[in-house]
């Protein structure tokens, strides 16, 4: 692994483990809307990560059922609507440049991947069914054990599997919660990975294990996650903002209790190979 495919942040949004709110599935707290979108001191480095992946592996990236098209055209504009009072964004036109001074064409390619190419956050669309929502669509640079392909056109049930703690009862509640979010309300939950790899792109088939390497130091990822239901098409916009810190820079009152239920975690001072 290269140098340049490390990047940290120097702190995480937000210490999942930490929150008994957010420790008890599904964990949701309502936040302010304007609160949805997060920006780092990653931004440039991740979205340099971003541009190329959406260049040069943007079938592994993006999916789009065509039902989705509106519904991504509505999310565009609402971060559009949020990064034209957003500091260090200057909009001239159809062209947007970013903080770290890249230029978008706004229009240039579908909306979901412009969406990709202007904030960290990956997003994926599930549209409301009769029944349940599905996953219609994604820009998903940064997935962590898990591949869009394999859960596209699926139910929530079928993307949540193989994830032994979600089971049918707490499947069927996250659907109640989903046809009861109105627009103008915005749910945040996260959770807490341990990795020995920082990449921040962590595909995985089902049914492949996630491997830690024996006396390698361990990171910690944490993916602040978003819901907000689209007004117009109904589409709920489920938001990833992935955060990792080496799990040495925690805090030792943060590590402690981290390691009380994640031993894969290992000794503060494990050796290093």
């Amino acid at each position: 692994m290269s140098q340049q495919e490390i990047i940290c942040q120097s702190r995480l949004p937000v210490l999942p483990w930490m929150d008994a709110q957010l420790r008890r599935l599904p964990g949701l707290l309502p936040i302010k809307t304007e609160d949805w979108l997060l920006f780092d001191e990653a931004y440039a480095a991740q979205m340099a990560l971003r541009d190329r992946l959406i260049s040069d592996q943007i079938s592994a990236v993006f999916a789009c059922e065509t039902e989705a098209d509106r519904a991504a055209s509505e999310l565009l504009n609402l971060v559009l609507d949020d990064l034209n009072m957003a500091r260090h964004f200057s909009v001239r036109g159809t062209s947007l440049t970013r903080p770290d001074g890249a230029v978008v064409e706004i229009g240039a390619a579908h909306p979901l991947i412009t969406v990709g190419r202007l904030v960290q956050s990956d997003f994926a669309l599930l549209l409301p069914g009769a029944e349940s929502h599905h996953l219609a669509a994604a820009i998903l640079c940064f997935p962590a054990g898990w591949i869009l392909t394999e859960k596209l056109g699926r139910p929530l049930s079928g993307v949540h599997q193989p994830v032994d703690e979600i089971d049918a009862q707490m499947d069927n509640r996250i659907e109640r919660m989903l046809h009861a979010l109105q627009p103008g309300q915005t749910l945040m939950r996260a959770n807490t990975l341990i990795y020995t790899d920082p990449t921040l792109p962590q595909p995985r088939r089902e049914g492949t294990h996630k491997q830690l390497t024996t006396g390698a130091r361990r990171y910690v990822r944490v993916e602040r996650q978003t819901l907000r239901k689209l007004p117009e098409s109904k589409a709920v916009a489920f938001g990833i903002h992935t955060a990792i810190v080496p799990a040495n820079e925690l805090t030792s009152e943060a590590y402690a209790a981290l390691i009380d239920t994640r031993p894969e975690l290992g000794a503060r001072h494990d050796p290093i190979e």
